[in-house]
């Protein structure tokens, strides 16, 4: 079983950027696909970016308009979120996620506070 811990998050002001980590420990080699999340006060957690571990593929949230990059580095077991142009809407704890097999997330990390002034 994986255990993941997030990292990187901060305070920017609006058009910054910030790159958020998840560490990833245990068996990672048989993992699905990794998702970086969201949640801000008050509203559902909402999915940001999704990696496919084994085809490197990446779907991205709509609201994401090719600011955000998610990225894999295997042999260190990290995967990232790199986010530019940060509107203060994108304040939210993120979170990452993991899964051994299609379907829903049953494997998080504690998050990281991400806030972005105007």
């Amino acid at each position: 079983q994986v255990q993941l811990a997030e990292s990187g998050g901060g305070s920017v002001q609006a058009g910054g950027s910030l790159r958020l980590s998840c560490a990833a420990s245990g068996n990672t080699d048989r993992l699905y696909s990794m998702g970086w999340f969201r949640q801000a006060p008050g509203k559902e957690r909402e999915e940001v970016a999704i990696i496919f571990t084994r085809t490197g593929i990446r779907t991205y949230a709509d609201f994401v308009q090719g600011r955000f990059t998610i990225t894999q580095d295997k042999q260190n077991k990290i995967f990232y979120l790199r986010m530019n142009t940060l509107k203060p809407e994108d304040t939210a704890m993120y979170y990452c996620a993991a899964n051994y097999l299609p379907g829903p997330y049953k494997t998080w990390g504690q998050g990281t506070q991400v806030t972005v002034s105007s």
